[in-house]
């Protein structure tokens, strides 16, 4: 086995022992799971809470389908994609801290090797949780309000997988780069905050990382401009490749002012 492989084992192994693969995804699809049944259930949950004036009448929006699953991805956006920058942002500046990276560095192993075992593994633990979010969503969705076809559905799913690879490749990146609290701060600012400055500002331009995902939910329901996704898809690969060339370099960097 080369290097790749016996880091890629260790990775693993270490998530699958903190339970990465299973409470991570579990909270993706109880985030899935939440909008379709509240909705559905949300005039009976208002009249089993009681306390509203008398008259009252609360006049609930007719949802699509696909409403419903722009409303998950919202939640994946808001808390999932929180969650996987609080866990995965140490992933290297934690061994650095600690002394882990030390035993390591000592070994014949590559700065490719290390940065990209660590991305690897945290990009499968972020897919597969957004996929079984998604897929719980879906489930939902079809028994209370009705099907979604299958391709939308998978444009979806995948663009949004897309958009994990960067947001998983940027995260690691600024372990490899800076400490776990200053990756921390800056992977909040570019990543949850960057989305908020582009749904205020982004009409200025068409292509942006932050835009793949609202692009994704629209080609479903046809609104979106076939070019302006495409575009926006080449210009996300082209950072992902920026994100895990800088992070090999700064893993390799970091690596070199060890003594060991």
């Amino acid at each position: 086995m080369n290097s790749l492989q016996v880091l890629l084992v260790k990775e693993f192994r270490e998530s699958w022992r903190s339970f990465k693969f299973i409470w991570i995804p579990l909270v993706f699809i109880l985030l899935g799971v939440s909008d379709p049944v509240m909705n559905y259930f949300m005039e009976d949950i208002l009249k089993a809470v009681g306390n509203m004036p008398e008259g009252f009448q609360m006049m609930m929006p007719e949802l699509q389908p696909l409403d419903l699953l722009m409303a998950s991805t919202g939640q994946f956006q808001l808390i999932g994609v929180i969650v996987l920058i609080a866990v995965f942002v140490g992933t290297i500046s934690r061994d650095r801290s600690s002394g882990t990276a030390t035993l390591i560095y000592i070994r014949p192993v590559s700065a490719v090797s290390l940065f990209m075992s660590k991305w690897i593994v945290a990009a499968l633990v972020a897919i597969l949780s957004a996929v079984l979010g998604y897929a719980g969503s879906l489930y939902y969705t079809s028994v209370l309000y009705g099907s979604v076809s299958f391709k939308d559905a998978l444009i979806m799913i995948v663009t949004y997988a897309v958009w994990l690879l960067f947001v998983m490749a940027l995260t690691v990146a600024l372990s490899a780069a800076f400490s776990t609290g200053l990756a921390a701060t800056i992977a909040i600012i570019v990543i949850p905050i960057g989305g908020m400055i582009d749904s205020i500002i982004g009409s200025f331009w068409n292509a942006s990382p932050w835009k793949l995902v609202s692009y994704g939910v629209m080609l479903g329901s046809d609104t979106a401009l076939y070019d302006d996704y495409w575009k926006t898809l080449a210009v996300t690969f082209g950072l992902i490749i920026i994100c895990l060339v800088v992070g090999v370099w700064a893993t390799r960097y970091n690596r070199s002012r060890t003594k060991v």
